[in-house]
């Protein structure tokens, strides 16, 4: 009796742990309900989907990917495009513990005929500014202080343009979120993680 007891309790055990944490981070999709620019409401999709040929979801940046590195920009493709889609919008970036929001790469004007970015990729879509040196560029992961850090890179299916009526230099993550929250068809992510 004692040892059937045993037995039922591993298998609850194996049921509740099992049923915990089948959730994937890997692809994140969004409807088109972005209410609030700076915060995304997701809802799980596996159609939608960002990869790179470089790393893994959750995985490690190669240090490539990096100012340690040769500060190249990561490449990336999608597939599971939503109907509708008029264009693309990419946006990479961080939260540091301190709540704030660091941004490295902000494209938009990416045509609907593009479904992958190339390292190093030029003459695609339209650049946004950075939080680093708020140029209109690429700005690579620099972290600064111990420990892991996770960047996200979000790719936008968009019905529309982004409705900007700032220049280029002055388009940085808010502004750009702000611009297409109307338009968003749906989003997807992929997060990865470095340490200096």
């Amino acid at each position: 009796m004692r040892m059937m007891s045993k037995i039922l309790a591993i298998c609850m055990l194996i049921a509740i742990l099992s049923a915990c944490g089948t959730e994937s981070n890997a692809t994140i999709s969004t409807s088109n309900a972005l209410t609030n620019p700076a915060t995304i409401s997701p809802a799980l999709s596996s159609s939608f989907v960002l990869q790179s040929s470089e790393v893994v979801a959750g995985g490690i940046l190669p240090k490539d990917y990096t100012c340690d590195g040769t500060s190249a920009t990561l490449p990336l493709s999608w597939s599971g495009v939503p109907n509708g889609t008029q264009e693309f919008a990419l946006i990479m970036h961080h939260i540091p513990a301190t709540g704030d929001s660091h941004w490295y790469w902000t494209l938009y004007n990416i045509p609907s005929t593009v479904t992958s970015l190339g390292r190093n990729v030029i003459g695609i879509g339209t650049l946004g500014n950075n939080s680093v040196n708020h140029k209109t560029e690429y700005a690579p992961p620099c972290s600064k202080g111990p420990g892991m850090k996770v960047y996200t890179y979000t790719i936008y299916a968009l019905s529309g343009s982004p409705k900007l009526t700032v220049p280029p230099a002055q388009v940085n993550r808010d502004t750009l979120l702000a611009a297409i929250k109307d338009n968003t068809l749906a989003s997807t992510t992929l997060n990865v993680s470095y340490s200096r």
